[in-house]
């Protein structure tokens, strides 16, 4: 839910590694922003149990056994299980879930599987694991655990949707998302348009069952197919929405849960758009503070306040919206104001591409070359040089159009919503609202609804929450530790999207103690 992302895996060069959170723009509810107030919020039904039994026509799913094999990379064995592709009707057909695992390493007694979920959604599990959680997490605990992915239904290898082919999403991605008149409005109503119809005739079946719910009973089934008991799991971004699901369907046998960079499952999501709207202006806020200390800031000295900063940057979309800039790109792409947008979001994902921004925005406004932030758009995107374009995107709409109701239903109540989203952040206000009216044109009706998660039930859960994080605010972490009847809140006080594993001795060695020993930090734990 982009949110995301972001994995997101920050979507920067050299970023590949964390965690995915996209902008949450497509996973929105038709409530006005005020709707999600704590009263409201009392009233959002809790997401039920389902029995400890395993109904009869899932059986033959829950006595899979896996055939591993060697992974193209070394180490690593790949697999798959299948799974109902529709859970009240299990004999219309099968999905096909691709896995990967790392097996433990030793010393030491093995503690089971630990599956990993970056987050977006549509973050691949296994491309995170292979590029990062198999190699690159705490040593003792891949030692201890086989390290264990699972693409979601809908994602990356797991039959994943498609909506459009590159030179499309090319220009899928330049179409301007801060429209000016009705002709430049229909111009964005039509690509959505376009985008969601691709995705219908892709997977008209598959897209009617890519909920997070269904994801959540998936990986009970793979639980199961491992020979696990219980389900170890650390997920980040909107991993942290599939972990919790997982956990409040199956409290019983939700084993040690690490939900990083957590989402509120209990908001509307138009509420979740104009919160993450606001998350994001924060970051900004943050870069801006840091940018002006520095020699090479291009969008204003030292002294500057933070709040001409982002005029500054206002300015120059404007600028490029009346006349995009070269970037020198092999297919032609001009740098336009909704790839340059999507450039700086990119960054705010992690602390350290703000030098990468300072120079690419430099480079932008002093010499009109708009390559280093058509890259970061790239990276956010997952583009790759040959102009083609990873799931990522697709899965992300298809999971999020069916999680949540569309935040809007037309471009006039996006006009009547500005004022608060241009509130929450004057910088991304305008275009973080208008994006959020793509699932108004999604080929098939949502599924789901907001809900509290619970887990009543439950052995400890360990929630992540950055006080700065941009993509999944705060506050979302401290609501999201308030429902889970077992939840230990663990706060890290800084910048960035996620916490475990970016830099902070504190929350790492309080998660692997959890992950080790079984041991929870004390609930309201702060870290910097």
């Amino acid at each position: 839910m982009h949110t995301r992302r972001t994995f997101r895996r920050i979507r920067t060069a050299g970023s590949l590694l964390a965690a995915t959170a996209l902008l949450v723009s497509g996973c929105s509810s038709g409530s006005t922003p005020s709707a999600a107030g704590s009263a409201a919020q009392e009233e959002v039904p809790a997401l039920a149990a389902l029995s400890r039994s395993t109904p009869a026509a899932l059986t033959p799913y829950y006595e899979q056994k896996p055939s591993w094999r060697d992974c193209k990379i070394p180490g690593f064995q790949c697999a798959t299980v299948k799974a109902p592709l529709d859970y009240a009707d299990p004999s219309a057909g099968d999905v096909r879930l691709a896995m990967a695992r790392k097996k433990a390493t030793g010393p030491g007694k093995r503690l089971g599987s630990l599956l990993v979920n970056p987050g977006g959604p549509g973050g691949s599990a296994i491309g995170y694991l292979q590029a990062y959680a198999g190699i690159g997490y705490p040593a003792e605990v891949r030692a201890r655990y086989d390290m264990v992915a699972v693409d979601p239904r809908g994602v990356a290898h797991s039959e994943p949707v498609e909506c459009l082919d590159g030179p499309q999403m090319d220009a899928y991605t330049q179409t301007d998302v801060t429209p000016d008149d009705v002709r430049e409005t229909d111009t964005l109503v039509a690509a959505y348009r376009k985008f969601a119809e691709g995705c219908g005739a892709d997977a008209p079946k598959l897209l009617r069952h890519v909920s997070t719910v269904e994801a959540a009973r998936d990986m009970d089934i793979v639980r199961a197919a491992l020979g696990d008991g219980k389900l170890n799991y650390v997920g980040a971004s909107y991993g942290t929405f599939l972990g919790a699901t997982y956990a409040g369907l199956f409290p019983q046998r939700a084993g040690r849960l690490v939900l990083d960079g957590a989402m509120d499952p209990s908001l509307p999501a138009r509420r979740l758009n104009l919160e993450q709207t606001a998350g994001f202006e924060a970051a900004f806020t943050a870069f801006a503070k840091d940018c002006v200390r520095q020699d090479d800031c291009p969008l204003g000295g030292r002294g500057t306040a933070p709040g001409k900063v982002g005029k500054n940057l206002r300015a120059f979309f404007a600028e490029l919206d009346a006349r995009p800039i070269p970037t020198g790109d092999a297919d032609g792409r001009r740098l336009t104001e909704s790839l340059a947008t999507m450039g700086v979001i990119a960054a705010m994902y992690d602390e350290g591409s703000w030098q990468r921004l300072r120079e690419a925005l430099t480079a932008a406004t002093e010499e009109n070359d708009g390559a280093g932030l058509l890259a970061l758009a790239d990276s956010y995107y997952e583009r790759d040089a040959g102009g083609g374009y990873a799931n990522l995107m697709f899965a992300n709409a298809a999971v999020n159009c069916l999680d949540l109701p569309a935040a809007f239903g037309s471009p006039d109540e996006v006009r009547r919503a500005l004022p608060d989203f241009e509130k929450a952040s004057p910088v991304f206000g305008e275009g973080f609202a208008w994006m959020a009216l793509n699932c108004a044109y999604w080929p098939v009706r949502a599924t789901g609804e907001p809900q509290r998660i619970e887990a009543k039930g439950a052995p400890p859960i360990v929630v992540v929450g950055t006080t700065r994080d941009p993509a999944t605010p705060y506050r979302w972490a401290e609501a999201l530790a308030d429902q889970l009847s077992s939840a230990r809140l663990l706060t890290y006080e800084g910048d960035g999207h996620t916490a475990y594993g970016r830099g902070s001795d504190c929350i790492d060695s309080a998660i692997n103690t959890y992950l080790l020993r079984g041991t929870p930090p004390t609930d309201g734990k702060r870290c910097s």
